[in-house]
């Protein structure tokens, strides 16, 4: 090779380095978000989303990406302040009786939907009725069983017309409890509880969600959805508090790759990202400070057991292969992104409530391994009978590591343990359908309370039971903690049922988790919170930032040109 070669191969070389340094393909000629975004005038959000919504449907989603999008559009009763903590949205006012079972709202007054259309209480209590209704199907309808009649309905048994919400007039709505709940505002945050605009819904039963047709009442409107690409809202002029909207146009990209998000960010494709690659924490921690924001998240990763599929109904192969699992290497090593080892499906830090023990919680790893043996010697495995079944998990780098780390520990007691990948969204219909073995999931709190998360394996959850799981025993506990108004009795019999669910497990805990966002500093307003919610209304994109970033990466691309 010439000295003259080297030299230009030794150049290339150090142009592709380069060029993988600072996140973007040279030969690539569109500079991104970052460099266009405004060119039309229209100040624009990238959003890296985690995946591929199944619905925009308030009453029809479940999924956290989806709920990113819909809170954009959609405003309840109570919303989410820039800190995600519960204040007023669309109503005005809320008084409750002195039995804490009668709440009346008042609504606002200079609230439309985005075609003009007054929001009145008739939409929400359309709304109410509507996704309680059992030929709704809604994954999400069980979390309303606080409500007056709300289960009896759900369950077929009472016309919808009986549900607890009542419009009294116009801007006066009703909603009768069956027992006190002081959670109720962080409830009315949900997306379960969202109004829907009756015109539209009944005129278009099934395609009023889509672009073109749905309206709105909150701070953005649907403008395009392209499957498996982007989905693009607009900032709606008819929204009350739109002056102090900054951001016109937000694009929602599905990122089920962490690590292709992370490039697309350095790239300037995206302003932000839900997640990041944990294996790049300490290089993002040194090189990208400004941008990383790990914080604590009320969250509890898990596995879910398919009770129904033999030999998963056996209570003992559920145990041992709960207590095969080292869950601080899955935190500490796997993870390391200050996730910590979980043997309670309730997350720390629980409003009033003490979680049970787990009964191996005190045991050592090699303890448990040789506990978890035994049990499967006498469910009839060992080293010549492999306990073989498929074990599902979502598409995504560290899910990949999570499973293959945890299909390892298995191996320890007489199990193979088959991993299949699946795209997030379709992963949970799967789940839902009872289609799968065992399958990784999590859940993050939709209002701080035990409750929230025991209730993922009551009978009466219908979808959210993922394994199907049914004990009589645990659901009269939550049922009778569901009509106890004192906080200390309550909590006592909310632990009483978890402990049951830590003998059964018909989930296995794994970690706690922290929410991983990737924030571009040019994104003003972001505030790291517990439920790790942030609302576009309250971001702002300082232009001057997004411009010197753009004015770098152009520098860099010149270098190659």
């Amino acid at each position: 090779m010439s000295s003259t070669t080297r030299i230009l191969t030794y150049a290339a070389i150090g142009a592709l380095v380069l060029a993988a340094i600072i996140g973007f393909s040279f030969s690539n000629e569109n500079v991104g978000a970052s460099g266009d975004a405004n060119a039309d005038g229209v100040v624009t959000l990238h959003r890296g989303n985690s995946a591929e919504p199944s619905s925009l449907d308030p009453h029809r989603s479940s999924g956290t990406w989806e709920s990113r999008i819909i809170g954009d559009m959609f405003l309840g009763l109570y919303t989410e302040d820039g800190s995600a903590n519960a204040v007023l949205g669309a109503a005005r006012a809320h008084t409750v009786s002195e039995d804490g079972l009668i709440h009346t709202f008042t609504l606002r007054d200079d609230q439309v939907w985005s075609d003009g259309v007054p929001v009145t209480a008739h939409d929400f209590e359309f709304a109410f009725q509507r996704i309680l209704d059992p030929v709704m199907a809604a994954q999400y309808a069980s979390i309303l069983y606080i409500i007056e009649n709300a289960q009896e309905v759900n369950s077929g048994n009472m016309d919808k017309s009986n549900v607890g919400v009542v419009a009294i007039d116009d801007h006066t709505l009703e909603i009768r409890l069956n027992r006190p709940a002081p959670y109720l505002p962080q409830l009315l945050t949900h997306n379960t509880t969202y109004p829907v605009p009756m015109h539209v819904v009944e005129a278009n039963p099934d395609t009023w969600s889509r672009a073109g047709t749905m309206v709105t009442n909150a701070a953005y409107v649907l403008e395009e959805w392209v499957p498996n690409d982007h989905i693009t809202i607009v900032k709606s002029d008819t929204f009350y508090d739109a002056d102090n909207v900054q951001i016109e146009r937000v694009i929602f990209y599905p990122t089920d790759d962490a690590a292709s998000a992370l490039r697309r960010f350095r790239a300037g494709e995206l302003d932000l990202n839900t997640d990041f690659p944990v294996q790049q924490y300490e290089w993002l921690l040194e090189n990208m400070t400004e941008e990383v924001h790990v914080s604590p998240f009320i969250t509890t990763s898990y596995i879910a057991v398919n009770t129904e599929s033999p030999p998963f109904d056996d209570v003992r192969i559920r145990q041992a292969l709960a207590m095969a699992i080292n869950r601080n290497i899955l935190a500490y090593r796997v993870m390391g992104t200050g996730q910590t080892p979980a043997y309670t499906l309730v997350p720390p830090l629980m409003p009033n409530y003490t979680p049970p023990q787990a009964f191996f919680a005190d045991m050592t790893q090699e303890e448990r391994v040789a506990a978890a043996q035994a049990l499967m010697r006498e469910a009839g495995y060992g080293p010549d009978n492999l306990l073989r079944f498929v074990y599902r998990y979502r598409e995504s780098i560290d899910n990949r590591r999570m499973a293959v780390a945890t299909a390892g520990f298995w191996e320890e007691i007489y199990v193979d343990a088959d991993l299949v990948n699946t795209e997030v969204a379709t992963h949970y219909d799967d789940l839902r359908a009872g289609n799968f073995e065992l399958g990784d999931a999590g859940w993050v709190a939709d209002y701080a309370d035990a409750e929230n998360y025991l209730f993922l394996v009551d009978s009466n959850s219908g979808q959210l039971n993922y394994g199907k799981y049914n004990n009589p025993e645990y659901d009269a506990l939550l049922y009778q903690a569901s009509q106890t108004v004192d906080l200390e009795e309550r909590a006592a019999i909310l632990a009483q049922a978890e402990a049951i669910f830590l003998f059964d497990l018909p989930l296995i805990p794994t970690i706690y988790g922290v929410s991983r966002n990737i924030v571009g500093q040019q994104v003003v307003g972001w505030v790291d919170n517990p439920l790790d919610i942030h609302r576009t209304r309250y971001l702002v994109l300082d232009e001057s930032l997004r411009d010197e970033q753009s004015s770098f990466t152009d520098t860099i691309r010149g270098w190659f040109n």
